[in-house]
């Protein structure tokens, strides 16, 4: 079940679920704007111009108000606003649909599981022939919260748990089988 407003004021008045910093108007209907936050990272030029799933990737953070998005151009940022989600909730993360109008694609995986806490890294894609200027502060998206059928079993703990800042991929901690 999709969340009210009501229902989003409650769980935040009692501690339940936390979003900081928040503002009364970026509670919407049924969901929670979301700003962007300072911080951006880039892919690091390497000599092997090769990524894969088994190295670190090395990124280069940015910290600024604005960020210029070149057409074609891929970075990750984050929100501004730090979450903390209960074992019974889970949230899916829309781009806002007058920034896609505009080329630009905001994802995320779309999915913030339900025991997660942290900021949001945001996989941003101009896909313009123009580039898109990013304003820190700027409402970029919105978390959509569904109630689960009961709490989980196993709620997020993996390793994203508290990131802060636009956190880069570490795929290369997974633990999964090369040989297949």
């Amino acid at each position: 079940m999709i969340l009210s407003d009501k229902t989003i004021i409650s769980l935040l008045q009692e501690g339940t679920l936390s979003i900081s910093p928040l503002q009364d108007n970026q509670i919407q209907p049924a969901s929670v704007d979301i700003k962007l936050g300072n911080t951006f990272s880039v892919v690091e030029d390497s000599s092997a111009a090769i990524l894969t799933f088994r190295q670190e990737i090395r990124y280069k953070e940015i910290h600024a108000e604005k960020y210029l998005l070149l057409p074609g151009q891929f970075v990750l940022a984050t929100t501004r606003e730090y979450i903390s989600l209960p074992d019974n909730l889970t949230a899916f993360v829309e781009g806002r649909s007058s920034l896609g109008r505009m080329g630009l694609f905001i994802q995320n995986a779309g999915w913030v599981d339900p025991g997660f806490s942290g900021e949001i890294t945001l996989e941003l894609f101009n896909a313009n022939r123009c580039a898109i200027e990013l304003q820190a502060g700027h409402r970029i998206g919105q978390l959509v919260f569904a109630r689960m059928d009961q709490a989980a079993m196993r709620p997020y703990c993996g390793k994203y748990q508290g990131q802060r800042g636009a956190t880069g991929s570490k795929v290369y901690l997974d633990e999964e089988p090369y040989d297949i």
